[in-house]
């Protein structure tokens, strides 16, 4: 995926751009406002941009006020040395998806950056089918009803349900504790593995108890869980 660094800093810029090359991503870089609109201009698969607000020319808040109006889906991860409430606030509401105060953790800024764009590509897949059946099950999305294909139903939380839907609309995908948690609660994992499995082992009761034992959801040992298309 290709990203767009912009920032009038640029030993951050460059900094950036190490450690999330060798993340694999392709860099895209911009020193000031005007500089971002124009990189965008010209690279329409730009997934994200990591933007400084403090920058002369254009500043970050007037190159996110004009993004946002005619791009809703590119994330933006604004950057600033200013760490009020009220500045988070404005970058946030104006558009921005997270926010990371200087001086930063480049590690922390990497994991923000493969969290968000998780999160955007699930996102993007939206349109997955109302209704799907998978295995001895029925998963209604509009009315949240898990049936069997004999008709009974299977009462679920709504963070029970959400963990089958990902899975379900994601035959044969692997996701991890932290991707399940992130999508699903919407929020950053921080200690999440736990919490996942404890509603992972609940909804295969549930399951199971209506199936005659079939707990649909497979554990790949080390990496997370699926649900197979049979």
């Amino acid at each position: 995926m290709k990203i767009l660094i912009v920032d009038d800093d640029r030993e951050i810029v460059d900094l950036l751009t190490i450690y999330l090359k060798n993340e694999q991503f392709e860099i895209v870089k911009a020193y000031n406002g005007l500089q971002a609109l124009t990189k965008l201009s010209e690279h329409d698969d730009i997934a994200l941009m990591i933007l400084d607000i403090m920058m002369p020319k254009k500043n970050g808040i007037q190159v996110l006020q004009e993004v946002r109006e005619t791009n809703r889906d590119l994330s933006i991860i604004m950057l600033s040395a200013k760490s009020t409430d009220m500045d988070k606030i404005q970058g946030l509401t104006t558009g921005a998806d997270d926010y990371v105060t200087k001086p930063f953790n480049p590690l922390e800024v990497v994991a923000r950056v493969k969290s968000l764009l998780r999160r955007s590509h699930i996102k993007r897949e939206d349109d997955s089918p109302v209704q799907i059946e998978i295995g001895p099950l029925m998963i209604n999305k509009s009315s949240h009803e898990v049936t069997t294909l004999t008709g009974r139903e299977i009462q679920l939380t709504a963070l029970e349900f959400g963990i089958l839907y990902l899975l379900a609309s994601h035959p044969n995908q692997v996701f991890s504790a932290d991707e399940i948690f992130e999508i699903v609660w919407q929020q950053d994992a921080v200690v999440s593995a736990k919490t996942v499995m404890v509603h992972v082992s609940h909804l295969r009761d549930k399951i199971a108890e209506a199936t005659d034992g079939n707990k649909v959801i497979e554990t790949v040992w080390g990496v997370g869980y699926k649900i197979d298309e049979r």
